[in-house]
């Protein structure tokens, strides 16, 4: 299990009130673009690699608000079980797929997909939205 939060020469550190990310993907370079990236944007990121580390993280960590997930996942379950395990057990926590052979609508049971290939800064965007208040004001964090 990645729990990967503590500090790095050159990284910029999140603020303790930084929303926490847990990027799950089981291609290590995608997962850490991705959390590299999104470290660097402020926010606190945590690694899993399947369903079941996620599942392990999201229940020591409850203060994960956004699961950033890969469809395709090693192991018995995929994205989409992870999806609604998240919505059944942590209803306050946002769920961001991505998929790069995706036969999914966007969005897909109220949770945004995002294609791959994508953008880093569309990762971040996408995120960004998820945390945004409903009534849209203020700050996401």
């Amino acid at each position: 299990m990645n729990h990967n939060t503590e500090a790095s020469p050159g990284r910029i550190e999140p603020a303790q009130h930084a929303p926490r990310v847990l990027v799950v993907e089981d291609d290590v370079l995608v997962r850490a673009a991705a959390a590299q990236y999104l470290r660097g944007c402020g926010f606190s990121v945590l690694e899993a690699v399947n369903v079941e580390e996620a599942l392990d993280i999201l229940r020591a960590d409850r203060l994960i608000r956004v699961v950033f997930t890969d469809v395709k996942l090693p192991g018995p379950r995929n994205g989409l079980d992870l999806m609604g395990l998240v919505q059944a057990e942590f209803p306050e926590v946002k769920v961001l797929l991505t998929s790069g052979v995706s036969p999914y609508p966007d969005p897909l049971n109220g949770v945004m997909l995002l294609k791959k290939p994508y953008f880093l800064f569309e990762v971040e965007r996408h995120i960004r939205l998820l945390l945004t208040p409903p009534n849209g004001r203020g700050r996401p964090f």
